[in-house]
């Protein structure tokens, strides 16, 4: 049986400050439509890293076509270049595209997250495309249907927050994150 809500368990049980942290109202949680849109904004915003990381890759390497035999080394690299760039970000708490869209990444108890455990976060949440691009690799399908199975794939994922008690991606409910509202965090 579920456990009750956390409004119900914080109104019926006097608590500290400390204690009140660990678990937060449904309420600060971002919308599923606020944070799918934060997450296509990101795609955009990657759109950039990758041009730069791959023309310097490609430049410094002298790829000639995008057959090269070096192309999985460029894959490799992106993955590489893409985790420093979500777990510096994560690490201070937001994205450009989270502070767009006014949700931060905070641990269980609403601290922000360590460098470690946001490169948890980062290999964990390449369960939103490896699924089905290992189903796409044997089969060597063509593009309308790649992009069905991925476009599938995601939206399963989507509809799996429905079941966690606080509709958190069950990528951050595994490395022990969470998204909340938050306005952009200041320089300090």
């Amino acid at each position: 049986m579920a456990s009750p809500s956390p409004e119900v368990s914080e109104s019926n049980s006097p608590s500290s400050p400390a204690d009140s942290s660990t678990s937060a109202p449904l309420s600060i949680v971002p919308g599923l439509w606020r944070r799918m849109a934060c997450w296509l904004y990101e795609g955009m915003l990657l759109f950039a890293v990758v041009f730069v990381a791959g023309w310097l890759f490609s430049t410094l390497g002298q790829m000639r076509d995008a057959m090269d035999s070096r192309r999985h080394l460029l894959q490799a690299f992106l993955f590489v270049v893409f985790g420093v760039y979500f777990v510096w970000f994560w690490a201070r708490g937001q994205t450009l595209a989270m502070k767009t869209w006014n949700i931060r990444i905070v641990d269980l108890h609403g601290r922000p997250i360590s460098q470690r455990r946001a490169l948890v976060r980062y290999l964990l949440s390449w369960v939103w495309f490896l699924p089905p691009l290992a189903a796409i690799a044997p089969f060597k399908l063509s593009g309308g249907e790649s992009t069905v199975l991925i476009f599938g794939w995601v939206a399963v994922w989507v509809l799996l927050a429905r079941f966690h008690p606080e509709r958190q991606f069950w990528h951050d409910a595994w490395a022990g994150t969470r998204l909340i509202t938050s306005k952009p965090m200041s320089r300090r």
